[in-house]
């Protein structure tokens, strides 16, 4: 099923679409808009995939069952690491 649409752009995108298709790359306006349609989608979905992950991460963070450190003990344990294994 196709359905019609009518957008407005502005003229530097118009003159990009109609430049592509002089040059050949494309059959028509309408396949650009198609192809930047479907790479708009993909990039909607990785970011949707990517937000997935990060959410994840951060519920496995809020349910990790070791005890919360204070800044003051995540500082001494830096300081430790740093003089353990820096230059």
């Amino acid at each position: 099923m196709v359905e019609k649409l009518s957008i407005t752009l502005p003229t530097e995108m118009v003159n990009a679409i109609k430049s592509r298709v002089d040059a050949g790359s494309y059959a028509s306006t309408s396949e650009v808009l198609r192809e930047a349609m479907r790479t708009w989608l993909r990039l909607q979905e990785e970011h949707e995939e990517r937000l997935s992950s990060l959410r994840a991460q951060v519920q496995q963070s809020l349910n990790d069952p070791r005890p919360n450190l204070s800044g003051k003990q995540v500082r001494q344990r830096l300081d430790s690491l740093y003089a353990k294994h820096g230059s």
